[in-house]
């Protein structure tokens, strides 16, 4: 079960930035926002990323050969 690590360490990446945008966003009357963005930005890089590799690892339909066409 190999193809759990990457997606763990990404995780762990994702989750050291998050809380970096979330502990150095500057203090404003926008912080809520700001904050927020930077987290559903993060949140959806990863899950993207995580589905796209997770269905090339694990595909729902196996590939198959086309028959070979004769002359």
């Amino acid at each position: 079960m190999t193809s759990i690590f990457p997606v763990v360490f990404v995780l762990a990446i994702v989750l050291g930035l998050m809380a970096c945008g979330h502990l150095f966003v500057p203090k404003g009357p926008h912080q809520t926002t700001v904050r927020t963005a930077i987290l559903l930005t993060l949140t959806s890089c990863y899950l993207m990323w995580m589905i796209t590799y997770m269905a090339q690892l694990h595909p729902l339909i196996a590939p198959s050969r086309s028959p070979k066409l004769e002359n």
